[in-house]
């Protein structure tokens, strides 16, 4: 299994929390968001410059994993390639690999059957593709939040 603190790479100095350290940290039993949020933290704030690194490296599989560590495994790969879409790069290929899918549906929040076509309907296409269903925005950017940009304008007028 993948250890989480060593596998972390250095580029330039800085520590990457990497979406294979990100799914590492699942596979070690910790909260899913903890790893996803530290990654998109790098991506989108201070290491953005480093996002082809974020995502290069494949995320480490076991032999058989459960459900939900399958599930977590495909909702990476689809983060990575929605991201990348977002950002205007080329999605790795390992993240492209067609045996990211899931047979049964996956609805990333508890959601009640009537909810459930609303996320069918507004769900990105690498989410939806791969058969998990969330909202329309799943990584939402606090660093380029209009309100952020707003307060630092003032602040430029003033």
């Amino acid at each position: 299994m993948l250890e989480i603190e060593s596998d972390m790479r250095a580029s330039d100095g800085v520590q990457l929390w990497t979406v294979r350290v990100a799914y590492g940290s699942i596979l070690a039993g910790r909260d899913p968001w903890y790893g996803l949020s530290k990654f998109s933290h790098h991506w989108f704030g201070a290491y953005r410059d480093y996002r082809a690194e974020l995502v290069r490296e494949a995320i480490e599989i076991p032999e058989n994993p459960t459900a939900e560590q399958w599930r977590w495994a495909v909702w990476c790969a689809g983060s990575v390639e929605f991201l990348c879409n977002r950002a205007g790069m080329e999605t790795p290929a390992w993240a492209m690999d067609e045996h990211f899918h899931l047979v049964e549906p996956w609805y990333a929040d508890d959601v009640l059957p009537e909810e459930q076509e609303e996320l069918r309907e507004e769900t990105p296409e690498p989410f939806s593709r791969r058969g998990i269903f969330c909202e329309a925005n799943p990584y939402r950017n606090k660093y380029e939040w209009q309100g952020r940009e707003a307060a630092q304008a003032a602040r430029e007028v003033a």
